[in-house]
């Protein structure tokens, strides 16, 4: 087996705390064109694309005019709170970052939101210069949980996908890395694991600083 050289990060419910506010703003904008279960869609959505995110909303809405034009308010609303009051780091981020940084992994950022977006919020988190690569959204033609978003990251650090842990927290992402040939290490926001990510998952931690103690450990079971 090799060795592990190279940790991908989630960006959204790993690294930052948006999954929380983007399900408000979601919430909000259900209100404003009257769209029930919001919850269950949002939920189904989690670690999508916008494009894939935008053509499961059409099985909700009357036309895929009004799906294009729900996403697009939803993410106006983010952008608002975004602007005006930042976002929140998920718990442990920086030391999680730096433990493994101090124990020479190579670190990286597989996200399914557009680079637009990802670097100015990773650079206002003060955390942008951790990353030796970042693979967004907009960068594949399949999002999670297709593998092709992992496959590319390990591909842009020059290491086979048996090199690298990928670190996720929604089903979606989980299934995305396993199946590109990653380990993965599930640390769940919104969503419990059930038994198929019991199964899918390498380990399942309760946050980031068990992650980085898991990773560091000289006697780990890579």
């Amino acid at each position: 087996m090799k060795e592990i050289k190279a940790v991908i990060f989630d960006m959204d419910g790993i690294l930052l705390d948006t999954e929380s506010l983007c399900k408000i703003c979601w919430r909000r904008a259900a209100k404003e064109y009257n769209v029930q279960n919001i919850d269950e869609i949002f939920m189904q959505c989690v670690g999508r694309s916008r494009a894939d995110t935008k053509r499961l909303l059409q099985n909700y809405l009357p036309s895929e005019k009004e799906a294009g034009e729900f996403r697009e308010r939803a993410g106006e609303l983010f952008d608002e709170v975004w602007h005006e009051e930042g976002l929140k780091k998920m718990p442990f981020v920086s030391e999680c970052l730096e433990s493994l940084k101090n124990a020479g992994f190579r670190l990286s950022v597989a996200s399914s939101t557009r680079a637009v977006k990802v670097h100015p919020q990773l650079e206002q988190a003060g955390i942008h210069d951790y990353f030796e690569t970042i693979t967004t959204g907009d960068m594949v033609a399949h999002s999670k949980p297709d593998p092709e978003i992992y496959l590319k990251a390990a591909e842009s650090l020059k290491l086979s996908p048996e090199e690298c842990v990928a670190i996720e927290d929604s089903p979606n992402g989980v299934r995305s890395a396993t199946a590109a040939g990653i380990k993965c290490i599930m640390v769940p926001d919104m969503i419990a694991p059930d038994d198929e990510m019991k199964e899918k998952a390498w380990k399942i931690f309760k946050n980031l600083k068990e992650t980085a103690e898991f990773l560091c450990a000289p006697e780990k079971a890579l």
